[in-house]
């Protein structure tokens, strides 16, 4: 099967060398965590290229923490391995200088090594040795996308704009619009997928999903 396009981010050049500094080493640390896994499924990269439908170079500069993937694409990595992107994204997680290690895990505003998605981006805010994954997603889409599905239940809360949220249940999709305040809680294994409702500039929310399954216990 030929390779797909990773839609991966470049790192920006033109960023402050402390944050450049900050960005090349999460992206090491993802790539790290994603080459272990590779390596204890008894993947090469050509295997795992072919069951993510991505391009070899790619995830060899991925792994080499030389690139980082979109959020698509860390999807596809993560159904290959066996596990989820928040599990890989809380890998890319550093110590905060600020606490003690093992004490706490601090993300300032700003921090955190972000992964591009359609219409915007999303930040890790957790950290491996957690069993909840936060992240928060800041700008939307106005299309639905592919679905996503995951192991772990998920908390959705909308902090700013308005977005429409399609879960697929036994009885069909259902379809719920949701704008700053609300929240919505579907149980692991619901194929779900957003879009914003208007400017999908306006979207922020936060999102909370709870590690569970063999694959997380890899990285906790």
């Amino acid at each position: 099967m030929p390779a797909q396009s990773a839609n991966s981010t470049s790192p920006a050049a033109d960023r402050p060398p402390a944050a450049r500094d900050t960005d090349a080493l999460l992206r090491a640390e993802l790539g790290t965590a994603i080459r272990k896994l590779r390596k204890e499924r008894g993947l090469t990269l050509v295997q795992l290229a072919e069951r993510a439908a991505l391009s070899h170079p790619f995830l060899s500069q991925l792994e080499r923490g030389l690139t980082r993937p979109s959020m698509p694409s860390l999807h596809r990595i993560a159904r290959a391995l066996g596990t989820t992107q928040q599990v890989l994204m809380a890998a890319a997680a550093v110590p905060h200088p600020d606490i003690p290690v093992g004490s706490a895990h601090l993300v300032r505003s700003g921090e955190g090594l972000p992964v591009a998605r359609p219409g915007g981006t999303a930040r890790m805010l957790g950290a491996p040795a957690y069993s909840v994954h936060p992240v928060e997603y800041t700008g939307m889409s106005e299309e639905f996308q592919d679905y996503y599905d995951h192991p772990g239940d998920e908390f959705v809360y909308v902090m700013t704009g308005e977005v429409e949220i399609e879960l697929q249940a036994a009885e069909g999709p259902r379809v719920h619009v949701l704008g700053p305040g609300d929240s919505i809680c579907y149980p692991g294994g619901t194929p779900h997928r957003w879009r914003a409702v208007g400017d999908g500039s306006l979207v922020r929310l936060l999102t909370v999903q709870n590690a569970t399954g063999e694959a997380d216990r890899h990285h906790s």
